[in-house]
């Protein structure tokens, strides 16, 4: 014959399974339903990030070698020029080299005329000149998505 206490203690364990079962039901509910959401959420998201870098594809080499063309024509370059350019848009030699595509170094020898730029960079840096600091900060944070999507 069982014990009345190992009776009880089987009641106690077994309502308060029940009760437990309940009032988590809700919230296993509610934490399935948040894990669509946010699966939905990032299929809309990658679909948005492909359908940008499609356009992006198109648009951004089309724009910038239309400029670089047109801008390529008697393009002077003066150290001083690059100097003020560079400190009006407010960036680094670093940033600055990544967006014409060298190194700071390079920067740094223009500026104090130790050497000068190729045709094909006077083109790129043209095209910098008539982009203002939000663009050039865009353009940076493109450049440092397509290295990281490349490493």
């Amino acid at each position: 014959m069982p014990n009345i206490a190992v009776v009880l203690k089987d009641e106690i364990s077994r309502l308060a399974r029940k009760e437990t079962r309940s009032e988590t039901a809700v919230f296993k509910k509610a934490s399935a339903q948040y894990r669509r959401d946010i699966a939905e959420l990032k299929r809309q998201v990658s679909d948005l990030q492909g359908r940008i870098s499609l356009l992006e594809k198109q648009v951004l080499p089309d724009v910038s070698s239309r400029v670089a063309d047109a801008d390529a024509k008697g393009v002077r370059f003066t150290a001083k020029g690059l100097r003020s350019q560079r400190k009006r848009l407010g960036l680094s030699a670093a940033d600055y080299g990544k967006l014409v595509g060298i190194t700071a170094q390079t920067v740094y020898s223009w500026e104090n005329e130790e050497s000068r730029p190729r045709k094909r960079q006077l083109s790129v840096l043209a095209s910098i000149r008539h982009m203002g600091k939000r663009k050039v900060q865009t353009r940076l944070e493109q450049l440092s998505k397509s290295s990281r999507k490349k490493s």
